[in-house]
């Protein structure tokens, strides 16, 4: 399950991902547009920032701005740097792996084979999902709410 923590930068990041042009934006600004309660958001920002997919502008004009173009940043890279591995296993993370403390004997542990396929079609599905991706899908799902309530 997703953390709250982890929705709202994913939220943050799309406000980022929709702007026109990749001039900073106020942190209120991206606060309000993403529902994000300013204070938390601000700890969202700089660890984004720390871990490479933002960057920022002080001063008059300044804000926060995708640090590369939002198709080179991907959904998985988002999870994987607030919420740490993909796998729910630790014997399975690519990150962070360690032996199960409760696995008998690791090579013939049927539930790693299991956990080892959904941690890879997790993976190849997260990383292929690019933040222009999901800006895309929140434009077109934007614009179809607002078709069904104008034909209400």
């Amino acid at each position: 399950m997703l953390s709250k923590k982890t929705k709202y930068a994913i939220n943050a990041l799309t406000v980022l991902s929709l702007q026109a042009s990749r001039e900073p934006v106020l942190i209120s600004d991206i606060a309000y547009q993403a529902g994000v309660p300013k204070k938390f958001l601000e700890l969202i920002l700089l660890e984004l920032k720390n871990g490479g997919v933002l960057d920022s502008k002080k001063g008059q004009g300044g804000g926060y701005f995708l640090r590369k173009d939002a198709s080179d940043i991907s959904l998985g890279q988002v999870i994987r740097l607030m919420s740490g591995p993909l796998a729910l296993v630790s014997c399975v993370s690519k990150s962070a792996y360690s032996p199960c403390a409760e696995c008998v004997d690791e090579m013939t542990c049927g539930l790693k084979g299991v956990m080892q396929r959904l941690q890879e079609s997790t993976a190849a599905i997260l990383d292929d999902c690019s933040l222009a991706d999901m800006a895309r899908q929140t434009v077109l799902l934007r614009e179809k709410k607002q078709a069904l309530m104008f034909h209400i």
